[in-house]
This record gives structure tokens, C-alpha cells and sequence, in this order.
């Protein structure tokens, strides 16, 4: 730096009134200030990941094709309480609804071995697994559209011996947010 630009640079700080510099310096961290909190509102107000005029749903019972009874209000209970929580739509009637979610459960396989000990001595408990499959579509009502629309979803859930209803649930958990994911990821 030769003398001549530093004395330069010295000289309009010197120049200018200190009042000038901090109108400017405050113009610019309210500026950034602005920018910043701008940028933030508009990546958290996006809420649902879902088209804003999507409010509400209703969700179908599911056809179950399966020998368990219980079953369908496991998966008709998740579905309704991740809807609400994770998408925020509000329950409706199906003919109000702006969204329908509806599907079969056609397989429920229980008792599938997961993993057993060869080795007598060892006290290392036997785990099973289970397998639900289901079919389901999830319809924007507005526009006649399908939202995701899935056959054949499968999802597996392991339990220790005599803890079924462990595993189901881990099951249909996995399930539901795989297909809410999937609704997500559409916007």
C-alpha cells in the first residue's frame, strides 16, 4: 500500500461526519437484520409441506384382507394422529374433506423368525418379526388429484417372543411416515 492511497482512505473517514457513519453502519445491520429474519420466516412458515389450500382430511377405514381384527383401528388411529400432528389438517367428513386417505392392508405375516441363539448355553432371547403390506392412496379432493398413491407398501417390525403388538406398532408406525414422507416430498 503506498502512502498517497492510505493517506487517501484516511482522508474521507475524516472527511465524512461521524454521525454519517453511523446512519450508514445502522442502515446496514437493519438491512441484514431484515434479510435475515425475511429468510427464516420463509423457511419455517412453509409448515405442512402440503399445497396451502389443503386443510383438511378425512381418512377411511382401510379395507383389512387380513385374519386380524385389531389391525385396521391400529392403522386408521396412526394415520388420523400423524395427519393432525405432522401435516396440521384437521379431521373432517369425507365429503368436506380436502383430502382423503384410503387403502387395503392385504398381508399380515406374524412369527417370522428374526434371529435365534445356536447356541444353547447362551441366554439370548429369541426375536421374531412380522410384515404388514398394504395398498394406499392419498387424494387431494379439490382437484381430483392423488397425492401418493402406493401398492404393495411394506414395512417389518421385530419384537422379542410374545411382544407382538411391539412390533405391529413399529410397523405401522414406519409405514405411516413413510407415506406422509412421501406426501411431503411432493412440495
Amino acid at each position: 500500500m503506498t502512502q498517497s492511497s492510505g493517506a487517501r482512505s484516511t482522508q474521507w473517514l475524516r472527511a465524512m461526519p461521524l454521525v454519517s457513519i453511523v446512519r450508514r453502519a445502522t442502515r446496514g445491520t437493519l438491512l441484514a437484520g431484515v434479510l435475515l429474519l425475511n429468510g427464516c420466516l420463509y423457511g419455517f412458515s412453509s409448515g405442512s409441506g402440503l399445497p396451502k389450500n389443503l386443510r383438511s382430511v378425512a381418512v377411511q377405514p382401510f379395507d383389512n384382507q387380513t385374519a386380524v381384527p385389531e389391525l385396521q383401528r391400529e392403522v386408521f388411529e396412526q394415520l388420523r394422529t400423524s395427519l393432525r400432528d405432522r401435516l396440521n389438517l384437521r379431521e373432517a367428513s369425507e365429503a368436506k374433506a380436502d383430502v382423503l386417505v384410503r387403502g387395503v392392508i392385504t398381508r399380515y405375516e406374524v412369527d417370522l423368525p428374526a434371529g435365534v441363539s445356536a447356541d444353547p448355553r447362551q441366554t439370548t432371547s429369541t426375536r421374531r418379526r412380522l410384515q404388514i403390506v398394504m395398498d394406499v392412496e392419498i387424494l387431494d379432493q379439490t382437484t381430483g388429484r392423488s397425492l401418493v398413491k402406493r401398492a404393495g407398501i411394506s414395512k417389518e417390525g421385530q419384537y422379542a417372543e410374545g411382544g407382538e403388538t411391539t412390533g405391529r406398532k413399529n410397523a405401522i408406525e414406519s409405514l405411516v411416515n413413510e407415506l406422509l414422507d412421501g406426501a411431503q416430498s411432493q412440495w
